[in-house]
């Protein structure tokens, strides 16, 4: 919101300075973002009058001018205006006189004697560009007849008046008017304020212009009036179009002026048509399919209307007999549009409710002032007070006669009483408020309020504040007309306890820093992914995938429902910039739809959200270094960084399909619990066909885990160190190379020998082909077994049948054979 100072004075006046002011409103909560005067320093410039003007002798584009700037005596000055003729009167430049940098940094440029093409010029003509009013510099600048000469410029232009740029938030849709800043400083300040008046136009003619609303979800109100023999072509007034300027608006035709007038003033945007260009009644409603309207800045926009479901989506419409002539509460038709040759104008002010203007000029990719506050919320029971001002200042400015005002009020918000609580303001603002203090501020702010029992304060927002919905928004406005500055800067105060850290169970912090320490450094990805990668390492459905509603950006359209496509992301940018060597990991959620969920404290009804640990390992599974052999990393790698993560947990793999993984080398990973096994994740080797779509040399080893699962450790057991030592046996047997080393150690677990402590895998033997001793299809395993007893030292006789039984439960369950 822009306006000048001297504007705003016009209807609340306080007594401080313009500093004091911008000071006093940024800390109310309208945040002074710029203040500058209107014109930026300079000197000695005052107004003149051009006596005659003679062309040069030595050049065609200078004229020789004889001024009168007030000083006792003509001055000669040398101009190349092609405006420069006797009789106008113009800002003069008088020796000495310092002028503003031409450019941003520049120096401040003086003006002395000197001699252009042999012939003395002894000041200097301005255009507006030269005095920081403006990039217009075709010519001198000519101020009007009545202007005294030898009056100082920045006197006589007003130029010391302060510009003020507010930068409103989303909520303060009331401020958006002259009329609603001077609301708002009239309640800091106290000083009185004074509305602006006029004479409503009594209505010379009977004709009306019929308007139906076809559906008051779109259109609260809607007001006209049709006024016959305007001019068009009449001068808007110029104290009108100064104020359009320094609010940041040209001045275009006095129709139109006085339009943009009326909305900066009083927050009610309006427009005019010309009836000549209208066929037939009006109507409000939405816009149909196959619609299409060329508006005012020249766009053709298609219009559309109910989808497949019959639901509205898209722009209302003011349309007449042929099709839409104004994109509702937005911008109007071209085709409509006043003219130097319009007569006869139908002038509207209407009431569109925020819900069905929102997004819709950012959907056409434009903005317009009316749209910027229409969907935010304009006064609904000023429109057609704003529609006879409008008329008032027509009327005067351009002539013509009024005809009588057709008001349709269809769907007017009720502004519903809110609550406050005394001792729940106190609370939140943290300073001692009494009934009174409260009070004060609700009468400054113009708030209707009764005082209940138990101090609660029942207030009846204005019609024209669409902000005040709860009770924190009056707790708001308290804060505000308190002032921000005026509350104490008290830090907070607190118990602080020391909570005992649970043995039983693992923090995500001490998990990074084991992975961290495995070589692995985190990453930290949206929440948000691009379907396809989605699709490729889930083959999720439609109905599986969770649809991001506003997307920030199309690659974030879906939530995630893994980490990979985060980290795979992330190892094609770090490939991209020429790593060879990648260990990454992420912790973060992951999101499913899951229709068992209940709504909870940190739950959302319908959605699955756990918390998920993963990572990838890409290129030689150790550094390059001359101690051992290069080679890539594989799955027992990753495996084996993830057994010393987890530890104490020990998990087993068991090998299973997964869309994203690769078919041989992929595996569930399963940990023991009093339930028995359950699944909390997957490792394995990328998926050759998403490694091509990744346009990956290698395919890295996956891992992904579900956190909660591998946090809880449990209490430890302590037990007491044995005496006596333990022993170690090694078995070895043959089984079919279709068996996983895990079923065997699954099968001697299973026998449950009170005496074992540890089995161990530590050989694999695989024959070549031809050998007598196993056949091709065979392979050989060797387990060393830790065997202990805590009262005595063991003997064989105690070691042979444990030994035995091992033997004797692999050969039942694995069809394994003694080596």
């Amino acid at each position: 919101m822009q306006f000048s100072e001297s504007w705003l004075r016009q209807y609340v006046n306080p007594a401080i300075d313009s500093d004091a002011l911008g000071h006093a409103m940024t800390m109310a909560g309208l945040e002074v973002e710029e203040q500058h005067s209107v014109a930026p320093a300079f000197t000695n410039i005052v107004v003149a009058e051009i006596l005659s003007a003679e062309q040069h002798p030595d050049a065609d584009r200078l004229r020789v001018c004889k001024v009168n700037a007030g000083t006792g005596q003509e001055l000669q000055i040398v101009c190349g205006a092609p405006n420069a003729r006797a009789g106008i009167k113009i800002p003069c430049a008088l020796v000495g006189a310092v002028l503003p940098p031409a450019e941003a940094g520049g120096k401040p440029f003086v003006i002395k004697v000197g001699k252009l093409r042999g012939v003395e010029s002894q000041g200097m003509l301005c255009s507006g560009r030269e005095l920081g009013l403006g990039d217009d510099h075709e010519g001198i600048l000519e101020l009007p007849s009545v202007a005294p000469v030898g009056q100082d410029i920045r006197q006589y232009l007003d130029l010391d008046d302060q510009i003020f740029v507010i930068k409103l938030t989303p909520n303060k849709a009331d401020c958006l008017s002259l009329m609603g800043m001077a609301r708002e400083v009239s309640a800091i300040t106290g000083a009185a304020l004074c509305a602006p008046t006029w004479t409503a136009p009594v209505p010379s003619v009977t004709d009306k212009l019929k308007v139906s609303i076809e559906d008051n979800q779109l259109c609260g109100r809607f007001a006209g009036r049709i006024i016959r023999g305007v001019n068009p072509k009449a001068k808007t007034p110029e104290a009108i179009v100064q104020r359009l300027v320094r609010a940041g608006q040209r001045s275009i035709s006095p129709l139109v002026d006085l339009s943009n007038y009326v909305m900066l003033e009083m927050g009610q945007p309006t427009h005019v048509f010309d009836i000549k260009k209208l066929s037939g009644d009006l109507v409000v409603r939405w816009a149909k399919v196959g619609e299409s309207l060329e508006l005012l800045n020249g766009q053709t926009i298609a219009l559309q209307g109910p989808d497949s479901s019959g639901k509205i989506q898209d722009a209302g419409v003011v349309a007449d007999q042929t099709g839409p002539v104004a994109l509702a509460g937005i911008m109007g038709g071209n085709h409509c549009a006043v003219t130097d040759d319009t007569q006869d104008i139908y002038v509207e002010a209407a009431y569109w409710l925020p819900s069905a203007i929102q997004g819709r000029a950012r959907r056409f990719n434009f903005s317009t002032d009316a749209a910027h506050r229409f969907e935010r919320g304009v006064d609904p029971q000023n429109t057609a007070n704003c529609l006879e001002y409008l008329s008032a200042l027509i009327l005067q400015v351009c002539g013509g006669q009024a005809g009588p005002v057709d008001d349709q009020v269809v769907n007017v918000p009720e502004r519903k009483p809110v609550a406050m609580r005394l001792a729940r303001a106190v609370k939140v603002i943290g300073i001692a408020l009494t009934n009174e203090i409260v009070a004060d501020v609700f009468k400054r702010l113009g708030f209707e309020f009764k005082q209940e029992a138990n101090d609660v304060f029942v207030v009846t927002p204005p019609s024209y504040r669409f902000d005040i919905e709860i009770e924190e928004d009056l707790i708001e406005e308290v804060a505000r007309m308190y002032g921000f500055e005026n509350i104490p800067d008290t830090p907070p105060i607190s118990s602080l306890k020391m909570s005992a850290k649970p043995e039983a169970r693992r923090g995500i912090h001490l998990l990074r820093q084991r992975l961290a320490l495995q070589g692995y450094q985190e990453a930290v990805n949206f929440g948000f992914t691009d379907l396809e990668s989605e699709q490729r390492l889930t083959g999720a459905t439609d109905n599986d995938l969770i649809a991001v509603v506003n997307p920030i950006a199309s690659q974030y359209g879906v939530m995630r429902s893994n980490l990979w496509g985060g980290l795979l992301s992330n190892l094609k940018a770090n490939l991209n910039r020429g790593a060879a060597r990648v260990r990454l990991f992420e912790a973060g959620r992951v999101f499913k739809c899951d229709i068992h969920v209940q709504e909870e404290a940190g739950k959302v009804a319908g959605f699955y959200q756990p918390q998920h640990i993963g990572g990838l390992a890409y290129g030689s599974f150790v550094p390059e270094q001359w101690a051992s052999e290069n080679r890539l990393v594989d799955f027992f790698d990753v495996k084996g960084d993830l057994e010393r993560v987890l530890d104490p947990l020990h998990f087993t793999t068991e090998a299973a399909l997964h869309v994203a993984l690769h078919p041989g080398r992929s595996a569930q990973v399963q940990l023991k619990t009093a339930q028995g096994l359950v699944s909390i994740g997957w490792i394995g080797e990328l998926h050759p066909g998403l490694q091509q779509a990744y346009e990956l040399p290698q395919a890295p080893v996956l891992f992904e885990l579900d956190l909660e699962a591998i946090s809880q450790l449990g209490l430890p057991q302590p037990e007491e160190l044995s005496k006596f030592p333990a022993v170690q046996r090694d078995l070895a047997v043959v089984v079919k190379q279709s068996v996983s080393a895990q079923s065997l150690l699954d099968a001697m677990n299973a026998s449950k020998q009170a005496l074992i402590r540890k089995i161990e895998l530590f050989d694999e033997f695989k024959p070549k082909a031809g050998s007598s001793s196993m056949a091709d299809d065979e392979k050989s395993l060797a387990f060393r077994v830790t065997l202990l007893n805590p009262q005595e030292t063991l003997q064989d006789a105690q070691i042979e049948p444990v030994m035995s039984a091992l033997l004797a439960a692999l050969e039942k369950k694995c069809a394994a054979r003694l080596r």
